[in-house]
């Protein structure tokens, strides 16, 4: 079933507005990716004006960026600690913005949106 962000059919009464039109292709919405960990695997979608975002549906490796010596490198992603968005997300190991993940040299929390912009970004905390 496809997902319209249109406005709701029905009134706060419960009962339902008459339309005078159908769906927009522009109403269309998608089902969050949930990006988790394994062999990195992307998907490709088309967004308004011809334009691509890279949904990444897996991902292994993170762009770590450590605080105290300004060096960016590319670290494997061992688990999910903790994740704010939603706690059931740490055991199906989601990765969200936000969600504190553990590295070969140590605990990082996610600073990109993995699942629209095809990439984990991270910085190490202390």
């Amino acid at each position: 079933m496809v997902i319209i962000q249109a406005r709701s059919k029905r009134k706060p009464t419960g009962g339902r507005y008459t339309s005078t039109r159908t769906k927009r292709l522009y109403q269309k919405g998608n089902l969050p990716t949930l990006t988790r960990i394994g062999k990195k695997e992307t998907k490709s979608s088309r967004t308004k004006s011809k334009g691509f975002k890279t949904r990444l549906l897996f991902a292994d490796k993170v762009n770590l960026f450590d605080p105290s010596t300004r060096k960016h490198s590319v670290d494997s992603i061992k688990t999910v600690l903790e994740n704010p968005a939603n706690r059931h997300f740490v055991r199906r190991n989601i990765l969200t913005k936000g969600t504190v993940i553990e590295t070969s040299k140590g605990k990082a929390k996610i600073t990109g949106r993995p699942g629209q912009e095809g990439m984990v970004n991270a910085v190490l905390i202390k």
